[in-house]
């Protein structure tokens, strides 16, 4: 039997008086060994338990290239042209869509994101885009204008974090006949803040002029909030 290192360090410590060797069975040996194995001198410079992870990755990631490049045409030069088409994909998807922006409905204050203010300051604001041909921000203002003029005529209560559509759900119950048409204004407002659309002037005027009408408009009384006024 050959031992090596700690196993033959062991042997030594068995051996009796004027060096004349003991003879020991395989699994008293092994013991032994295994006993003066665990010594921490013999571990001083094992590496520590993340150099390990990290060396265990790296192994896992140079076979999986490995195995990648065996299996695609070209060896590794035709895994490279795959991993530059790809990523071209997917700079030419982020160009075309643009960055990822917050779906409508979730939480947060996405209607009013500059801080409250009144129905006015929002109507003069679309008015200030509209004549510089900015219609997507003036489609914004009017809606704004809208569901602060509903608040301001408590047809609304004030609920930071409303949506335009929750808005407009909510102002058809007690404006009925302009339900439809508050809809289509919340559906413009969140194509163009969230859908990455383009508004035209066309789709302004629509929304001004919903706005104008409900300036006109009395409410239903059966569903109008409590305080309405007459």
């Amino acid at each position: 039997m050959t031992f090596t290192g700690g196993a033959a360090a062991a042997l030594a410590r068995l051996r009796a008086d004027g060096d004349t060797p003991v003879d020991i069975s395989r699994v008293p040996a092994r013991e032994a060994a295994e006993r003066e194995l665990s010594d921490p001198r013999y571990h001083e410079n094992d590496p520590n338990l993340l150099q390990r992870g990290l060396d265990r990755f790296w192994e896992w990631l140079d076979d999986l290239f490995g195995t990648a490049s065996g299996a695609t045409p070209g060896g590794v030069l035709g895994l490279v042209v795959i991993v530059l088409v790809v990523a071209a994909l997917v700079a030419a998807l982020w160009w075309r869509l643009g960055t990822p922006h917050r779906a409508p409905g979730t939480t947060g204050d996405s209607l009013f994101a500059d801080g409250p203010r009144t129905a006015r300051d929002h109507r003069t604001a679309a008015a200030r885009h509209a004549s510089a041909g900015r219609w997507n921000e003036a489609v914004q203002e009017r809606m704004r204008a809208i569901v602060r003029s509903l608040e301001e005529r408590t047809l609304l209560e004030p609920r930071p974090g409303r949506t335009a559509d929750e808005a407009a759900a909510e102002a058809g119950r007690s404006l009925p006949s302009h339900a439809d048409d508050l809809r289509l204004a919340a559906r413009a407002f969140d194509d163009v803040t969230y859908g990455g659309r383009t508004a035209d002037e066309p789709a302004y005027r629509r929304v001004e002029a919903l706005d104008t009408a409900l300036e006109r408009t009395r409410p239903t009384l059966d569903t109008a909030s409590p305080g309405t006024p007459a």
